[in-house]
């Protein structure tokens, strides 16, 4: 494993870092709310940051998400190219590819996920027609996404979609939404037609109850579409997780160094500088396992279970730093405006959004089971190497 970054990444990531810090103020984001920041997120479109993700590949995504986590930057960027530029470009068909990516990279269609952990949307294929035929009553061209390893066009299939997703992150914000249904097929509908129902979070993800009665849909990619981008939001949101550690972290020490108390400098007591040590070793290790399995995606090794290690670490621990950086702030942590108080707020909610620790390790440990018991027949088909 080498996590060293490659020319490309490194450039992005540096590049990415100086809008941030530049736009990403602490007085802006108060502004924002809980909406997100038009002009930073029109900056990061103009340096081509959503449509270099490509290129970059996932550990290049996460690499810029750490930037986004270390200021809790207001934009949709993790959403946006996760299950959107990533997503299309993995499973869309050459004529969904062509129809989405255009928009999705210059950030003029912003993109979110609903995929809920245990169901809740039911579809219903129309059936399928002609990859160049005609489009449904919404003007989505009817194409399925089953071919996205030779990227053929292929018969389409169109679909209605009917259930509720509690909640999405940035769906305010979003043009169109990859919704996961019960039977594990990904599903792109537009969000005007669907209904959006304003929810507050912990964070001010400007998110959204979606609301489906029928509503028209495309489907996206075939066969492991939904396991693939289910494990690279994870890796993605894992490394957000990671950035946002950092800065609380960073927030925490320059706090501890500053601040004096009986003519020394808090950072100076032995109790401070191990509840440091342990948030620090914390965010190591949320960075690590997200650097891992996302390298390991990009470079076509298995990662299913590294997604989870992953998410795991980011919301075990994610979890701890962030109480850690408020704690070490003192009474000014528990400031509803101070800056830290953010990295407090954006650290719980993706802790919910990974998934609670014990529920990613009940995953993790189903699969692995699920691994060993495949290994022991002797391979996927069911081979038996006793026979």
């Amino acid at each position: 494993m080498d996590f060293t970054p490659t020319e490309e990444q490194a450039a992005a990531r540096d590049l990415a870092a100086e809008i941030f810090a530049d736009l990403a103020t602490p007085e802006r984001l108060a502004a924002a709310g809980s909406g997100s920041d038009a002009e930073l997120w029109k900056a990061l479109c103009a340096a081509g940051l959503p449509g270099a993700v490509e290129d970059i590949g996932l550990l290049g995504l996460v690499l810029l998400l750490e930037e986004q986590g270390r200021v809790t930057a207001q934009v949709p960027f993790a959403a946006s190219c996760v299950y959107g530029v990533l997503a299309v470009a993995a499973h869309g068909t050459a004529e969904q590819r062509d129809r989405w990516l255009p928009a999705l990279r210059q950030g003029s269609v912003v993109a979110t996920g609903a995929l809920p952990a245990r169901g809740g949307v039911t579809t219903s294929a129309d059936g399928p027609t002609s990859a160049d035929g005609p489009t449904s009553a919404d003007g989505m061209a009817s194409v399925d996404g089953t071919a996205s390893a030779d990227r053929v066009a292929v018969a389409s299939v169109v679909g209605t979609l009917t259930g509720t997703v509690g909640w999405v992150p940035w769906l305010r914000d979003a043009s169109v939404v990859l919704v996961a249904a019960a039977d594990r097929t990904l599903w792109l509908v537009r969000v005007a037609d669907a209904q959006v129902e304003p929810v507050e979070l912990t964070a001010p993800w400007a998110a959204g109850r979606l609301v489906l009665d029928g509503t028209p849909g495309e489907r996206l990619g075939g066969i492991g579409a939904y396991d693939d981008v289910r494990a690279g939001a994870r890796i993605a949101f894992a490394g957000l997780q990671a950035g946002v550690c950092a800065g609380s972290l960073a927030r925490a020490v320059a706090h501890t160094n500053e601040r004096e108390q009986f003519g020394r400098p808090l950072a100076a007591k032995q109790g401070v500088q191990l509840r440091a040590a342990d948030a620090y070793m914390d965010t190591e290790a949320i960075r690590v396992t997200a650097y891992e399995a996302a390298w390991r995606r990009d470079t076509g090794l298995p990662y299913d279970t590294h997604a989870l290690t992953a998410a795991w670490w980011a919301s075990e621990a994610g979890m701890r730093v962030v109480h850690a950086g408020q704690h070490l702030h003192g009474g000014a942590g528990a400031d509803l405006d101070h800056p830290v108080h953010r990295h407090f707020l954006w650290g719980r909610q993706l802790d919910a959004y990974l998934g609670c620790g014990s529920e990613v390790l009940e995953e993790l440990g189903e699969l692995v089971a699920l691994g060993e018991s495949v290994a022991k027949r002797g391979g996927p088909h069911g081979e038996d190497d006793a026979r």
